[in-house]
This record gives C-alpha cells, structure tokens and sequence, in this order.
C-alpha cells in the first residue's frame, strides 16, 4: 500500500500554517537576539572608543545573550497572556517597547550594586535602545514589503478617492491590502485646505474637486470613488460631472454608520444611485438611536413582509430582542425575509406567523398567546390610485384591520402606528384612511393611559411600488417615463431613514401623538424623472399625464391646527392627534357606493369643536 509523503502535497493544511507560524516565530527570535547583541556590541564599542579587547568582548556578549533570554521569556509570556499582534504594527512596537525596557531594568538591576561590573551600566541603556531600533526597523522593512506584495495589480482600476475621513482611510487600508482588488488607490482628493499635502497610508491629498481633472491626468486614474460620510447632494452632483467630464468612473463609498460599524470592504464601493443624488443618504445617520430599550423585549411586527416592514425587523433583530415575531398574510414576503434575516428560509420558526389584520379574532387569538412588549403597525394598503378606486378595500385593511389590532394590543406596553405624511390634510382615501387611523390610536392611548402613537413618512425611495422602481421599470421597457405634472413636489426619505424614524418613535414618542421626520426639501418628481432619464443607457422620453383623483400637487406635513414642535429630538416634531371613538367607524359600510364611503372617510378625519386633542404630557 503507498503512503503519502510526510512532507508530500497531502500534508493537512492546518500543520502547514502550524509550520508557517513556528518558523516565522523562529525567525523573529533570531533576529531579536541578533539585534540585542548588536546593540549591545555597538554601545560597548563606542563606550571604550573603538578599543574593545577579547575578554570585554566575551562579556559583552555574554550580557547581551542575558537580555536576549530575558526578552524572550517575557515576550512568551505576554504572546500566552494577551496574544500577539500583527508584525510591523504600531501596537507589536509599544509591546517591544515595554518588553526592552523591562529587560534592561532588569540587567541594570543586577549590574548596579555590583563594585566590579562586568560592562559599563551604560551598555544595556544604549545597546537596548540600539537593539529596540533594530527591532521595530527590521520589522517596519518587512510590514512595508509584504504590503507592496499584497497591493492590487493588473487588472486593477487605478483609483482616486474624493474625501479624507474615516471611512476613505478604512477603504484605503482596504484596498491596498488585497491584492485581488478591483481599485489601486494612487492619491486622494479633499477641499478642506487643511488638509493639503496630507498623506495617508503612503498617499497624498493631490487636491480639491477644482483639481479632478488635472490629476487625473498625472496620476493616469481611471476611477474615482467618493465618500459619502456627511456630505450634500450638491457636492456629489458636483464632483461626479466633474468626474465624467475627464472619462473617469465614478463611484460611492457609503457612510460608515450605513455600514453598520462593520470593517469597510471593497464590495462597499458601489455604483451611484439616485437616493444619492437626492441628497437623502447622509440624513439617516443624524438620527440616532441609543438605548432603543427593545432589548430582551418580546416585539411583534405586522405587515413584516413589506418594505418597512422588513426593514424594521432586519434593524429590531440587532438590538436583541427577547424575541421577534413577523406577521403578515404574503407567505413570500415572509419567506424573503426570513431569508434576508437568517440566511435560510425553512418556513418552520415561530417568528414566523401566517395571518390577516383583517381577521378579528385571529389577531386577538395571536397577541394574547404570543404577548409582545412592543409592536410596530406596519400592514397596510398604500398604492393611492388603486384605494382612490376601492375605497371599500382602505377601510377593511387600514381601518377596520388597524381596529382589530389595536384592540387585540391593550396590554401592550407601546405600539407604533405607522403613518403617512398623507394623512395630513388629506385628500385621498390612501390619506383619509391614514389619518382615521392615527386618530384611532390617540384614542387607545388616552383610554388606556398607555404609549400608543403615530409615525408619519414621506414616499420611501426604492420602496415597493415607489416611483423610482416605476420610472426604472419604464426605462428599462423602452418606454416613456410618465409624470403628473411638471411642477409636482413630493418628500422623500430613504428606508433606513424611515426605520430610524420608527425606532426614534418607539424610544421617544408619548401616546397620542404623531411623529413627523424633518425630511428635508420636498423634491421635484419631474427632476427625479430627468435624472433618471439622465443616467439611462439609451434616451428616455418624459410624459405629463395631469394629477390623478385624490393626488395633491404638493404634499403638507402637518394639518390644520398642528404646531412643529421639536421637544426631544432636532429632526423629529411631536404633533397631538384628536381621539376618534372606534364606534364611529362602525357607520362606514366598505360595501356601499365608493363615493359615499370616501365622504364618510373624509368626515371621520374632520375635527369638531367637541373634540378635543389629547393633551401631551410634560
């Protein structure tokens, strides 16, 4: 029977790293010995003036092997104690540092109250430290080779990043420590005077955006990647023409705090897109949420398949949650965001529940079995067009199934209601509905003393059914992009905006109240269609169509009567909601003509002088 080799190419793995490592510590121990008796021979030397006998020279050399075993011992204690650090590393030379020091005291301790010392006391001061540097050169030359070995070749992009901040110094680091990137980082770009001439990790601020096209030249770069870390959409407009003016690719690095405080890696560097452009990105990172107080509660979600739904839960699950339960009646959706979650879809955890806010007693059976601390109110119908023509459908899902919930959650310690900007001063049944249901929770909130309130958003970009993913899909048929009306505003907000919102809510939010997030400028939707159209592989046409029953022209954030008040938070603004009796739902037939339905929905939204908003605590 043959036998492999015990140093042939089926030697495990493992064992060859083993090797790997022992011979690398080997070598490093050698080299530390070396520089000891380097050092110490130098400062004797120099200490009898070039003159050292035979006899010096024997104890000289005697005392730097004493030094060298002590260094050694210690540096295997503190690698057994504390582990080590990477060769060539800041950290690897403060230890080194400390390790020398610690072994000179050690051989002027036994030298001092001696008469006759074998070698002068000033030999371990100066021969340590001639030995230290040795030490941290000879390491510093190898951390510098291996990093050259390890930069990105051919085929790599030779790249220019727009920004010094902490996120461009991790994508440097980055990109040149692996060389099977697809960017070669040869300088960086920033406006900030200040930091002209700076270098980073071996490359040089070269300029400012005034200068993209000049060292893009000299430095032959053929990308540019911009990070995004505070900035405003007007800067990225900027940079990025100026950027395609020299025929350079441009590319996004996202905000740190959008990575999730994860190490930033080169599949980061991203293709622009228009949430970008829209200026929207940055804005999520002002809203922070500290101490979200969802941990170790038990947190149900309804509608957990949708967009913010799914979002909620994804951002939920890592604040560790006694547990997480996902409702919603789209056995897919639940599928995809178990996937999106855990990584598997087995359809087989109790996170997981298959169920209708349309069903009364179905939802009851659910929140009393499961019992959960907090819940989000996600489940809803939102497309306005579609509800402005089923009205009847708006009132058993938003109305009567956000009843239904509400009504199953009375010992709910707090729920959240999500809203729409919409429901302010509403003209849709999509609105009409919203806000009925945000009065519906004041009214739970004032009857039972408890932390039930609203959050009202702007349209969520890239959401399903959002109109980007309309105008992409038009563009994408070939077909022509199609706008209302030219002048048409709306508010927008990225998702992981609107789910800080939602958390903010949770954390902050009183009960009776609605929640609106200061969401910027209103944008024009004919410029979204134009940069769209813009970015578009072939040319793309653009269409007015005239505003569709129930649409606005430009959409409100507060209705009559509310105050933006900003109690809490710089970015959230607390507005009371009148009380609705959930009895007076009860007169809305979802069945009977649509017109009568949106007029009843309409005047349930109206406040009468015997109503009173529920007063906000202090």
């Amino acid at each position: 029977m043959d036998h492999a080799s015990p140093t042939g190419p089926d030697r495990p793995a493992p064992h060859r790293d083993w090797v790997t490592r022992r011979t690398a510590t080997i070598s490093l121990l050698t080299l530390d010995v070396l520089a000891w008796v380097a050092g110490f021979m130098a400062a004797a030397w120099t200490r009898f003036e070039f003159d050292l006998t035979a006899w010096h020279a024997v104890l000289v050399l005697a005392s730097a092997l004493v030094c060298a075993v002590v260094h050694t011992g210690i540096s295997q204690l503190w690698l057994t104690v504390a582990g080590r650090h990477p060769v060539g590393s800041a950290d690897e030379a403060r230890c080194l540092a400390a390790t020398v020091t610690l072994a000179v005291t050690a051989m002027l301790a036994s030298l001092l109250p001696m008469t006759e010392r074998p070698v002068p006391a000033t030999t371990p001061l100066v021969g340590g430290a001639v030995a230290l540097l040795v030490m941290v050169s000879a390491r510093a030359g190898y951390r510098h080779h291996r990093d050259r070995r390890d930069r990105p070749g051919q085929p790599a992009s030779r790249a220019l990043v727009y920004g010094v901040d902490a996120a461009s110094e991790r994508l440097v680091r980055a990109l040149l420590g692996d060389p099977r990137s697809r960017y070669l980082p040869v300088g960086l770009l920033d406006d900030d005077p200040d930091r002209r001439l700076l270098r980073l990790h071996g490359l040089r601020v070269l300029g400012g955006r005034a200068d993209i096209q000049q060292v893009v030249r000299r430095t032959r770069a053929t990308t540019v990647i911009f990070s995004m870390a505070g900035t405003d959409a007007d800067l990225l407009r900027d940079v990025r023409s100026r950027t395609l003016e020299t025929g350079a690719a441009f590319k996004v690095l996202p905000p740190v705090r959008e990575l999730l405080e994860r190490p930033v890696a080169v599949t980061d560097v991203r293709d622009l897109q228009l949430t970008d452009l829209l200026g929207r990105a940055h804005r999520a990172a002002e809203l922070t949420v500290e101490g979200s107080g969802l941990a170790g509660r038990r947190v149900l979600v309804t509608g957990a398949g949708g967009s913010i739904g799914a979002e909620l839960c994804r951002q939920i699950a890592r604040y560790g949650p006694g547990e997480l339960m996902m409702l919603d009646r789209d056995e897919s959706a639940l599928h995809a965001l178990q996937m999106s979650l855990y990584g598997r879809a087995l359809l087989d955890g109790p996170e997981l529940i298959l169920a209708d806010i349309r069903d009364a007693e179905g939802i009851a059976r659910i929140v009393a079995d499961r019992q959960p601390d907090v819940v989000f109110h996600a489940a809803a119908l939102k497309h306005l067009t579609l509800l402005q023509r089923h009205p009847g459908e708006a009132v058993k899902t938003n109305v009567l199934g956000t009843l239904n919930v509400l009504e199953a959650c009375r010992d709910v310690a707090r729920f959240v209601n999500i809203s729409t900007d919409k429901a302010a001063r509403p003209a849709s049944v999509l609105g009409y509905s919203k806000r009925v249901t945000e009065r519906l929770t004041a009214h739970y909130a004032q009857r039972l003393d408890a932390a039930f309130l609203s959050v009202r958003f702007g349209n969520v970009l890239s959401s399903r059914g959002s109109v980007l993913n309309a105008f992409r899909a038009q563009i994408e048929a070939g077909q022509p992009i199609t706008v209302t009306h030219p002048d048409v505003t709306r508010y927008f907000m990225t998702v992981h905006e609107a789910v800080h919102l939602v958390l903010q809510a949770a954390r902050i939010g009183r009960g009776g109240e609605a929640l609106v997030l200061d969401m910027g400028e209103p944008v024009r939707i004919a410029d979204v269609a134009r940069r769209l159209a813009a970015e578009a592989p072939h040319p793309a046409e653009i269409v007015f169509t005239g505003l569709r029953p129930g649409e606005k022209l430009h959409e409100d954030l507060f209705g009559p009567g509310e105050v933006d008040s900003r109690p809490l938070h710089p970015l959230v603004s607390h507005v009371p909601v009148p009380a609705l009796p959930p009895a007076e739902t009860q007169t809305i037939d979802p069945y009977a003509d649509p017109a009568e339905v949106v007029n009843r929905l309409d005047a349930l939204c109206v406040r009468t002088d015997s109503e009173a908003a529920l007063p906000l605590p202090r």
